[in-house]
């Protein structure tokens, strides 16, 4: 997210999810995601449009049902709209698995599952030496398999 975004809240969490999650493995447009709250909720009232609207900004009050069904469709807790900790929780994940897309990361991966532990140091190691060389920001890794 951007420090100049002057977007509200809401609106720059939902268009994170559209850009970033994939459900079903597609990127999906403001009028798909529609048609697909509508069929799996076929009380509520959601258009392409008004989802653009509040990817925007300019709507910013939708309901708790279509928070809700957002949620559901994007595979997010509803916190994630509202809590800052979800939020960073939620987008370190995103961050992960779009890493994870890039053929070469996921190669890297395939062959680090099961290696012993100091193994996998010696070699963060060594792509910490690399990503410095190529002027790439150092990577803060939160996670402890322990």
């Amino acid at each position: 997210m951007s420090e100049t975004d002057d977007r509200p809240m809401l609106a720059v969490r939902l268009d994170n999810l559209f850009k970033t999650v994939r459900p079903k493995g597609k990127h999906w447009t403001n009028a798909e995601v529609a048609e697909e709250l509508k069929r799996a909720n076929p009380e509520l009232k959601v258009g392409g449009v008004y989802l653009s609207q509040l990817r925007t900004g300019k709507r910013s009050n939708p309901s708790p049902d279509l928070l809700a069904a957002l949620a559901r469709f994007f595979g997010v807790s509803v916190a994630y709209f509202f809590d800052d900790q979800v939020a960073e929780s939620v987008l370190s994940e995103i961050a992960a698995i779009e890493a994870l897309r890039q053929a070469g990361v996921r190669a890297v991966a395939m062959r680090a599952a099961g290696m012993k532990k100091e193994n996998l140091e010696a070699i963060t190691t060594i792509m910490d030496q690399y990503r410095q060389l190529q002027g790439l920001p150092p990577v803060a890794d939160t996670s402890d398999p322990e």
